[in-house]
């Protein structure tokens, strides 16, 4: 695969082209002129003095992605986007405008045709072209440019694909709104496609190993078991379909009781698994006693709150190895320690001062704020993590008011979900 320098590499291989095919042809001989082979944007060929050389100028105008190639690869990343699977090339197809300037009459048309036959000979860069053009002599090398000595070690002859060139059709609207948004005067112009090039990062992966047998080996046959069909729809593997927290609360406490529901969840040694990116937490939860193949449950562990993926790992019968279930999320919410309802005393200024304990313990850079009824009053930045939090509340209100705490976007439960109809918990302060 190539490196981010194979962009400038096609552009580099192609001016070389051109440039040694006006030479082979002996253009300058046929125009009387010196010929030149440039790559600048159009708003740059003719110098501020107004004098046009005669000279070819391919121009990279667009790039854009190669549908063929673009869903080719796995993801990069597993679903917590921590882990690296692969490294899927970035395949770019390049579009370039091939211009040419005269400074007499007939030479831009002249080196338009020469250039134009020179790309239509040669449909495809092969590698040894690509190596000579990226690779220069130790003589010459010495005395290019640092940009394009670095285009040696580019990649872009050993990529996967050679590089094809093709003429790209673009009609006079198009034409026009290119040359008006270069803001150049109009040149006969071709444009061209080169395609595909192939960039790919060389970061290190986490590669599977090979499978050794499709199950258990018989011992008299020697063969593996192979694969087994079954006579219904449902996966022969732990599958997790519901993750229920206690009192059909939308978030879990810590120490609450979070039910699960799903298929071939018996077995031993049944764990639950806890991740969260944002904190680096790799949780283990021993699974609850009295659990059956379609229903599970666990003690939410003291973590911070925040959005979890669970999964359950089990050794199912008559197996020996642990089989681990797809994920689902688990919202782990702020619960008020603190005995409600709680009455506070306004200062002479009319500010009260809301104390309360919470868990989990709030961690350093996590959002909070009390919603007093309506009412949002938000907490110092937290730098240390705390189970005690102190809210100022300008200009309160007085009276009663329902409190419900904010920890980034989760709330603690405020509603009795199970109470016919729902009603408000008793969770207020009152202000005097």
């Amino acid at each position: 695969m190539s490196s981010a320098l194979a962009i400038a590499g096609v552009t580099a291989v192609l001016r070389d082209l051109l440039n040694d095919g006006l030479i082979n042809h002996n253009v300058s001989g046929v125009l009387g002129s010196t010929v030149t082979v440039s790559a600048l944007p159009p708003d740059r060929v003719v110098s501020a003095n107004g004098t046009e050389n005669t000279q070819l100028n391919l121009f990279l105008h667009q790039v854009t992605p190669n549908l063929g190639w673009r869903n080719e690869s796995l993801p990069s990343r597993d679903s917590s986007g921590r882990t690296r699977l692969s490294n899927p090339p970035l395949a770019l197809d390049l579009h370039y405008l091939l211009s040419a300037y005269g400074a007499e009459d007939l030479h831009a048309e002249i080196l338009l045709g020469y250039a134009m036959q020179l790309f239509h000979e040669t449909p495809v860069l092969n590698r040894s072209a690509i190596a000579t053009a990226l690779n220069p002599s130790p003589v010459s090398g010495t005395t290019l440019p640092p940009a394009l000595r670095a285009l040696a070690s580019c990649g872009l002859a050993d990529q996967l694909e050679q590089i094809k060139v093709s003429p790209e059709y673009l009609n006079t609207e198009e034409m026009s709104k290119l040359w008006t948004a270069v803001q150049a005067h109009y040149r006969p112009t071709a444009a061209y496609l080169a395609t595909v090039v192939l960039i790919e990062s060389t970061l290190p992966t986490q590669a599977s190993l090979p499978v050794l047998s499709r199950g258990p080996v018989d011992p008299v046959t020697k063969r593996d078991r192979g694969v087994v069909a079954q006579a219904n729809l449902l996966p022969p593997f732990p599958i997790i379909q519901t993750v229920l927290p206690t009192n059909k609360q939308p978030s879990a406490a810590v120490g609450a009781t979070v039910d699960i529901i799903g298929h071939h969840l018996d077995g031993v040694n049944a764990t639950v698994l806890l991740s969260n990116s944002r904190f680096g937490i790799e949780h283990r939860v021993p699974a609850g006693i009295g659990g059956t193949a379609t229903t599970m449950s666990f003690t939410v562990p003291d973590v911070p709150v925040g959005l979890y993926q669970l999964a359950v790992r089990v050794i199912r019968p008559s197996e020996t190895e642990p089989r681990t279930s797809n994920q689902l999320a688990l919202v782990i919410g702020p619960d008020i320690t603190t005995a409600l309802p709680i009455t506070v005393v306004r200062d002479g200024a009319g500010t009260a001062t809301i104390p309360l304990t919470v868990q989990p313990q709030i961690q350093p850079g996590q959002s909070v704020s009390l919603l007093l009824g309506t009412r949002e009053v938000r907490a110092e930045p937290i730098t240390v993590a705390t189970a005690s939090l102190s809210f100022l509340v300008a200009d309160a209100p007085t009276g009663d008011v329902l409190v419900r705490l904010r920890v980034d976007g989760i709330e603690s439960p405020i509603i009795d979900r199970l109470a016919v109809p729902p009603s408000f918990f008793n969770y207020r302060v009152t202000i005097t």
